[in-house]
């Protein structure tokens, strides 16, 4: 077996050892020296245990288990599969008895003679008896420490008021010294090594309150070194750290003296008795250092709160126990007095603050039912007639406007409207249509104006409201609009928050159901499966692009639909797949708005998506409205689901009930700029105030985030110093894409131009590819918003037919580009497979592997 002989070797080597430690403590416990024999007689029984206990000990530790087993089947045992603890004790058992140590034999054989018997009795018993000495002193010595700190204990509930009077005041000396003697310093980089702090004349007790206030200024010294980014750190010492260690070192002065001196004195002779010295303030020190250090941190604590002009008073004043007593007490009583002053003032300016806040933004958010109105509610799922029967009823009335969640759609009301004979307006933030004689309007929701009056008022997608960022538009429309009749159009999770916002009395309600069944199929979705009629959709305009270059190469006619392309290109790419010109439309969820197509079966190319922050999965509501455009009535007798994976989970999100939207999205009005401006009038307060602002039960405040990124960029700048704030907010407020870099350079531009009554710079157009003509879409775009709001109609009508313009090569470049459109390896540019799921191909992704661990080693 593996190195039995050598383990064996040493298990007696020990063994010896422990006889031999054995020996000597039979010999130290006897006051006359005994036989040997009488020793062999008394332990000879234990000999061969502690031989046994020795030897399994390390056998068993150091065997493998491998040899264990080995070892075990040559004695006829089963091992395979035998638990570690059951094969341990088995071996034990067999290897207790292989080759035996015989103790006793070794023991005589090396029997000492009697005279060196004699001697080691001796020796072992003056070992002992000192042993014993040393054990009775350390315990005199622990019980003089346990009556000291004892005493100690039992003093600092007593004596803690005189300890800190006596502190106070060898402190009040060292402030005094300080305002007297010390530099002030202003910080200039603190963590910039060849940066000296710059001195702005001497401390003066007139600048600080409190000593806390003290703490703050720097002494002048580094209190810590460090390196960062190959570069030399440090961080200035403030009076802090030193006066920390002041405090300590008086507390520690304070109490040791109290100690040494009031100790009663029995204690203190049974000290000197026992330790042959007087005791010192140091001894004392490190023995109460628990005590020690609570009263530190409590000292310290009382300090930080001293009012200076009165330490600077009490430095006058010799110590005396009694009159400094009666100084503090005089200095708590004008210092609780001031804090209650403080807290009134507090409490005062916590109160203005309140009322400002209600009275800036209060009333503004509270729904406010209106009377002589009739509102009539359509609920339902998506693809129902909610939208058609809204509109029929508003198309009949004298007057009506249709509030859209999408310029595209406000578009087809618009078309709509005027094809069928009434005449209709169109206004959007990017362009209004002007059509003779019209009575009717279709815009988006946020062009809503509050004062203008209508017979009909149709309100598309209501479930809107709770939306952060666009949601208060919904809010605005539904509580602020004149009209006979106000429509709300929504799905059904919307409905009680409806009601809560309109009131139940004077309320009418449709319920719509789908008269198209929805079926999912049991079949996992693969792209090749892709047929006439489909509509596939995806989360990303790149994820649309590869789609639709796929199936483009595969024979397939595709149309395109994604949340940044032009309306114009949206709605023929939409023809195309009404008319039959292509077979399948690739879409985003955008597709879920709205947007009536002939579509025979929705397919999930994904279950979950990017939301801004982190990749999600789909909500129950965000499934049914995509899958609700399958099956159009009269053309399909059903429409069909398809999920590429986790059919059984995207199933119970299409079919379970919705939670009830329980909150609607409030934000800023022009009402509220008017009153925040009886107060103030920078916007830092505004989005200070806001921030505070805790708004009504049932309400969400909009994050205002990119209105709060685009004014960084103007912050005290001319473009903020010469608009009014409500001008300023209205053009931060602007639609358009704030995370493109080059849209908010030509918004930066443009607002420089407005204040320097200059001419707006034009914006960038390049027809070079798909993407520059998106990019310059948008571009002007965000032109004509700013030509809008500006009221420069004419000029606006000029660059709308330059964005058709670009909107056509958009569409055109959908045409020819993107079956050509290909997943290329980032490092390499080599063509990658369609389904590749990797940013980089095989090789560069093992070339990049090999350098790691080259790197690593």
């Amino acid at each position: 077996m593996q190195n039995l002989e050598s383990i064996r070797e040493k298990a007696i080597e020990e063994t010896k050892m422990k006889i031999e430690e054995d020996i000597s403590h039979f010999l130290a416990s006897h006051k006359e020296c005994p036989a040997f024999q009488d020793y062999l007689s008394e332990r000879s029984g234990f000999f061969q245990q502690i031989w046994l206990n020795t030897w399994l000990n390390k056998v068993t530790n150091n065997i493998l288990r491998s040899h264990k087993k080995s070892f075990l089947r040559s004695k006829g045992y089963e091992v395979e599969g035998v638990d570690k603890k059951i094969l341990n004790k088995m071996f034990r058992n067999e290897v207790r008895n292989e080759r035996p140590f015989h103790v006793r034999e070794w023991v005589q054989e090396n029997a000492p003679d009697e005279q060196e018997w004699e001697t080691r009795h001796r020796k072992e018993r003056e070992r002992y008896l000192k042993e014993m000495e040393e054990r009775l002193t350390a315990s005199k010595r622990k019980g003089v420490q346990k009556e000291i700190l004892y005493f100690l204990e039992q003093k600092v509930e007593d004596q803690e008021l005189n300890w800190y009077l006596e502190l106070r005041y060898i402190f009040s000396k060292k402030i005094v010294s300080d305002l007297n003697s010390k530099p002030k310093y202003k910080q200039i980089d603190p963590f910039a090594l060849e940066d000296k702090l710059e001195e702005q004349g001497m401390l003066s007790n007139h600048d600080f309150t409190t000593v806390s206030d003290i703490l703050k200024e720097f002494t002048g010294s580094i209190h810590k070194k460090s390196e960062q980014w190959e570069r030399n750190l440090w961080e200035y010492e403030t009076y802090q750290f030193p006066y920390e260690r002041f405090i300590s070192s008086c507390t520690e002065n304070v109490i040791s003296s109290y100690v040494c001196e009031n100790l009663p004195a029995d204690i203190l002779v049974s000290y000197k008795e026992i330790y042959g010295r007087e005791l010192s303030q140091e001894q004392v020190i490190k023995w109460a250092q628990p005590v020690i250090l609570k009263e530190k941190t409590l000292f310290f604590n009382w300090i930080r709160e001293e009012y200076v002009v009165d330490l600077m008073e009490l430095a006058a004043v010799p110590f005396d126990i009694e009159e400094h007593l009666s100084l503090y007490r005089t200095a708590l009583e004008k210092r609780l007095q001031l804090k209650e002053e403080e807290e009134a003032l507090l409490k005062e300016k916590q109160e203005e603050d309140a009322r400002i806040l209600h009275d800036i933004f209060g009333q503004e958010y509270s729904p406010s039912q209106r009377k002589g109105i009739e509102y009539v509610l359509h609920i339902g799922e998506t693809n129902t007639g909610k939208t058609h029967k809204a509109l029929t009823r508003m198309k009949a009335a004298e007057s009506g406007i249709y509030l859209a969640p999408l310029r595209l759609l406000a578009l087809e009301v618009f078309d709509k409207l005027n094809s069928e004979g009434v005449p209709c307006r169109l206004k959007t933030g990017e362009e209004e249509k002007e059509v003779g004689g019209a009575r009717h309007m279709a815009c988006t929701v946020e062009m809503f104006h509050e004062k203008n009056d209508y017979e009909v008022v149709v309100i598309d997608e209501a479930q809107m409201l709770a939306d952060q960022d666009r949601g208060f538009s919904w809010y605005k429309a539904i509580t602020k609009a004149r009209a006979k009749e106000v429509h709300i159009i929504g799905s059904e999770n919307v409905r009680t928050l409806l009601l809560g916002l309109v009131g139940e009395e004077q309320v009418q309600i449709h319920n719509y159901e789908r008269e198209i069944p929805l079926q999912v199929e049991k079949k996992e979705f693969k792209l090749k499966h892709a047929k006439q009629g489909d509509a596939i959709v995806c989360f990303s305009r790149k994820k649309v692009l590869d789609t639709a270059s796929r199936l483009q190469n595969n024979g397939h006619k595709v149309s395109m639909i994604y949340g940044s392309m032009p309306p114009e290109t949206r709605k023929k790419q939409m023809m195309q797949f009404i008319t039959g010109k292509t077979k399948v439309i690739v879409a985003t969820d955008a597709i879920g708005m709205g947007l009536n197509l002939p579509i025979r079966r929705i397919v999930f190319l994904e279950n979950d998506k990017f939301d801004g922050t982190r990749r999600r999965l789909l909500t129950s509501q965000e499934v049914k409205q995509i899958a609700g455009r399958a099956g159009r009535k009269g053309i399909y007798e059903a429409g069909k689901i398809a999920f590429t994976k986790d059919i059984k989970k995207m199933t119970h999100l299409l079919t379970q009930d919705d939670p009830s939207l329980k909150t609607f999205a409030i934000a800023p009005t022009s009402n509220v700029f008017e009153r925040f401006q009886r107060y103030y009038h920078d916007l830092d307060t505004f989005f200070e105030l806001w921030d505070r602002y805790d708004s009504p039960y049932g309400t969400e405040k909009a994050s205002l985030t990119e209105e709060r990124e685009l004014y960084g960029l103007v912050r005290g700048t001319d473009i903020e110093a010469r608009l009014s704030l409500n001008d300023l907010y209205g053009f931060l407020h602007l639609p358009f894409s704030k995370k493109e870099n080059k849209l908010t350079q030509q918004w930066l531009d443009s607002m420089h131009a407005i204040v320097n009554d200059e001419e707006l710079p034009e914006p960038d157009i390049s027809n070079k590819n798909l993407e520059h003509k998106e990019i310059s879409y948008k571009a002007v775009g965000l032109h004509l918003l700013l030509l809008y709001r500006l009221g420069r109609q004419t000029e606006a009508y000029y660059w709308e037919r330059t964005r058709q313009e670009i909107a056509d090569g958009v569409h055109e470049s959908l045409r020819t580009e993107v079956k050509g459109l290909s997943k290329k390896c980032r490092n390499c540019g080599k063509k990658l497979p369609p389904n590749f799921g990797f940013p980089i191909c095989d090789r560069c992704h093992a070339l990049k592997r090999k350098r790691r661990e080259r790197k690593k080693g």
